[in-house]
């Protein structure tokens, strides 16, 4: 005897993922709920039940990331910061670069995801919008070098190690006075290659923030590439390029809170080179769990179509990782 409606939440849920992760379309996934015996549907009000169920899956989604939260910090969380983003349909939406943002935290040692936050287009890459687990040590890539982002971060009791551009803040030196950090700090520091030091952010409206600058010199074929993708986006913006440009794509530059007392140049450079790790998450959020751009205009329903590929993906990563062939957090640091 066929269901006449939806019976229970996990039918709903059911019929939500073989929508969103298939390519049924409405109509062939009401009649395949109805040939199951899960519910007897019209397509219609199918879509009317998607329409309504982002709330639920965020709630899911967020017990899911709850059941895999560290009990402690006494192992130093890591946090990788990072987002990815898939196209809204619609002409219109093409028009103005419509995208829906996955703004993400990738945990290590636990290699998961242990944050989502999904927005439109107007939500900014910003350090802290991911809730801050006190003790963490939180990694991200230069677009997150803000002074101000940074010292919530802090104030939250998290430490940070962001990559910086030569040009991507105001530098002061000791005495706040403004500092060419590649003429004053990256000359000096050729010949040895690393280099390890103070350094101060000037902020708008609050005290310049102390921070600690850490380089170290690319390998040259590193190096050279770097130079040579500046020589092209200097190409396309129809603009020269300066020397100091060219001088800083041979380092690596990064920014920390993290003593030197208990973490040396080395350790920091290491803690870095993990941030590799929230790829490999959205090369599976993306290949494996087969996440696209969501059909339709009505954001309503696109929203439900991200947030069940989330979900799947947080329910399946413990099988992934069983059949995943990559360096573990050991093999990466």
């Amino acid at each position: 005897m066929r269901a006449r409606g939806i019976a229970s939440a996990v039918d709903l849920l059911r019929m939500v993922l073989a929508y969103c992760l298939g390519d049924r379309g409405l109509r062939l996934t009401a009649a395949w709920a109805a040939s199951v015996g899960l519910a007897d549907i019209s397509n219609v009000a199918l879509l009317n039940r998607l329409r309504q169920c982002a709330d639920w899956l965020a709630v899911l989604i967020g017990h899911v990331l709850a059941q895999a939260a560290p009990e402690s910090c006494q192992g130093r969380l890591i946090r990788v910061i990072d987002g990815s983003a898939v196209a809204k349909a619609g002409k219109l939406a093409k028009k103005n670069n419509g995208v829906w943002r996955i703004h993400s935290a990738f945990d290590l040692p636990s290699e998961r995801f242990g944050h989502f936050e999904l927005t439109d287009e107007s939500g900014g890459e910003t350090l802290d919008r991911i809730p801050v687990v006190k003790g963490e040590i939180r990694l991200a890539d230069r677009a997150y070098l803000q002074p101000d982002r940074i010292s919530a971060v802090l104030s939250a009791g998290g430490d940070v190690v962001v990559r910086a551009g030569w040009k991507s803040a105001r530098w002061l030196d000791a005495n706040g006075e403004p500092l060419d950090i590649v003429a004053s700090v990256l000359r000096k520091g050729k010949e040895r290659g690393l280099i390890d030091q103070p350094i101060w952010i000037a902020r708008k409206s609050a005290p310049a923030l102390e921070m600690r600058l850490v380089a170290v010199k690319k390998p040259p074929e590193a190096a050279e590439t770097a130079r040579r993708k500046a020589r092209q986006a200097a190409r396309k913006g129809g603009h020269g390029i300066s020397q100091r440009t060219l001088e800083a794509a041979d380092w690596v530059i990064l920014v920390t809170s993290l003593a030197s007392e208990s973490f040396s140049t080395k350790d920091v450079l290491a803690l870095y080179r993990l941030r590799w790790r929230i790829e490999l998450g959205f090369k599976r959020l993306k290949s494996v769990i087969g996440l696209r751009a969501p059909p339709g205009t009505d954001e309503r329903s696109a929203k439900v179509h991200i947030l069940a590929h989330l979900l799947t993906m947080l329910l399946l990563e413990p099988v992934i990782n069983e059949f995943e062939d990559s360096p573990r957090l050991a093999q990466a640091a």
